[in-house]
Order: structure tokens, then sequence, then C-alpha cells
């Protein structure tokens, strides 16, 4: 058994496609499928199940995967430790984060390539939240910032890093532009554009309206905070955003940014990691660097203006 057959099933599985699969592991499609074949022929059961394309994994398969995972994952920690102990920690550092808490990406990483010169770092920034949990299981990405669950998730260790609160997003023409607060019921009163109703950061604004007895209804949705800004910009439309994205474009001009209040809502961000030890140098580096620094201070309240 190497290393290779088992990161061509890995790739496989992700793929979903024998073609696919060979083109992310740059190999030719009769190569990658031989190598699955002789896997099965190691192991002495059937990996994945093939008709005239790829049709999926078997049971067995879906359980080989998962170990595969880890075996590649204990390996590039392996290699990272040994480059780290040599030269000091360089590679690449894979971050994923739901759109929501891209703001909070750069106060990590600025202070992580500070410290590790040698490093390079890798940002999926518009990941959906169970589409993020998945991907740290699976070592697909070495740490994630995203809602924390209210219960312990099996298989991953998460560490709080800011409570993300918001405001209400609007034109000046707007007569609540002018309070010094808004309540969510006014809001849910504008014609709003909001998040996708799929983004964790859609549910948690859908939760605090229902909460009030209210459902309001959208006349735009999108998948990111950017095109909200885009909208209200345009003076037709007003959002709910959170707090830390004011800190990465402040209150654009033709704009006004009213706290929310009855209830003050807030949800807790924070950095989540595999549980399993020693697990990856990279996400260890990060979890260091996320304890020195102090994201809520920054975060937690409305910037200057």
């Amino acid at each position: 058994m190497h290393f290779r057959q088992l990161e061509y099933l890995v790739a496989l599985a992700r793929e979903r496609h024998f073609a696919r699969a060979a083109q992310a592991c740059r190999v030719s499609r009769p190569a990658l499928s031989e190598a699955v074949r002789k896997l099965e022929d190691e192991l002495g059961v059937l990996l994945v199940r093939r008709g005239r394309a790829y049709e999926g994994l078997t049971a067995e398969g879906e359980r080989i995967v998962l170990r595969a995972q880890r075996i590649l994952a204990d390996r590039d920690a392996l290699r990272d430790e040994v480059d780290a102990l040599r030269t000091g920690l360089s590679g690449r550092l894979r971050i994923g984060s739901v759109p929501t808490a891209s703001g909070a990406v750069p106060l990590l990483t600025g202070p992580f390539c500070t410290a590790h010169p040698l490093a390079a770092v890798e940002l999926s920034g518009g990941l959906r939240s169970e589409e993020l949990l998945r991907q740290v299981r699976n070592f697909e990405i070495d740490a994630g910032i995203t809602y924390l669950p209210e219960q312990d998730e099996d298989g991953l260790r998460a560490v709080p890093l800011y409570e993300e609160r918001y405001v209400l997003l609007t034109s000046p023409a707007d007569g609540l532009a002018g309070q010094p607060r808004a309540t969510w019921a006014e809001a849910s009163r504008l014609p709003l554009c909001l998040l996708h109703p799929g983004m964790q950061g859609r549910r948690v604004l859908d939760g605090v309206f229902a909460g009030l007895g209210l459902a309001p209804t959208p006349r735009v949705e999108t998948d990111s905070v950017a095109s909200l800004f885009a909208h209200v910009r345009t003076g037709h439309w007003a959002s709910v955003v959170p707090y830390a994205w004011l800190h990465v474009f402040g209150v654009p001009p033709g704009m006004r940014a009213v706290p929310l209040v009855e209830p003050v809502h807030s949800a807790p961000i924070g950095l989540v990691i595999a549980a399993r030890e020693p697990g990856s140098v990279m996400a260890r580096a990060l979890l260091e660097v996320a304890r020195r620094t102090d994201v809520a201070g920054v975060l937690g309240s409305l910037p200057q203006a």
C-alpha cells in the first residue's frame, strides 16, 4: 500500500468523477483507476461502485476513505513538524471562513505571517458553516472561522474569538438613519437585502426576527456581504450586517449604520480546528496566534467614524 493510492481514493471520493480526480492528482485516468483497483486487491474489499462511470463508494469504501484522510493528514503533519524543526514553520496554512466572519481573518493571518515568514496562507472566504466543518473534519483545511455551535461537535475543537453584533445599514434618506439606534421591528418594515436563507448568517437573523413574531420578506437575497453593501449604496434597499464588516469597509459614503436593539443580539464566532492530537502544525500555530490576539476588542464594537 502506498500513500499515492490513498491520495487517489480520497480525490475520487471528493470529486466523485474519475477524470476530475485524475486531473486533481495530475495523473491519467487509467493510472488512477488502476491504482485504486490495486488498493482494493490489497485490502480484499470493493471500495468503488463502478458502472459506465463512477457510481459512488461502497460502505467499505466510505470507511476506508475516512481512515485514508487521517493517514494522509498525519503524514502531512509529520512533514510539517520536521520542516519546522529544520528551518522554522513553512508550508501553507489553509483557512476557511463563513462570509460574515471574513473580516476577522486578517486579524489572525497578519500576526501569523509575521511570526512565521516562511509560511503562506490559502483562504476560502465563502464557505457555508456546514461545509466548513466538514472540511475541517476531513483535513481539507487546517482551521475554520465560523459560528460556534451551541453544543460541542465531535472531532472538533472550538476557540471563541468574538461576539458578532448587528447594525441596520441604510441610506441617509431613510427616517431611521438619523436615529442613534433602531429596533429589529423597525428594520423588518424596510425593503431589505439579506444573505441567502441557506447561510448561517441569515439563519441567525431569521431567528431574531422569528423570536419577535416577525417574518420580513427580503426583496434581494445574495451569498455575498460585499453585495449587501453594493445594494444599499443604490439607496433602494436596507440591510442588516455584522459590526465586523464596518471594520473592513467603514461606513461608505451614502450609507448610515444604526445599531439594532430590542433585542441587542449577538452570535459567537470562533476558530475551529480538528481535535486530534498532535494534529496539524499549522493549526496549532494559528491557535497560538488566536490566543495572543484580542479579536473581540477590535470587532466587538462599532468602529469610530
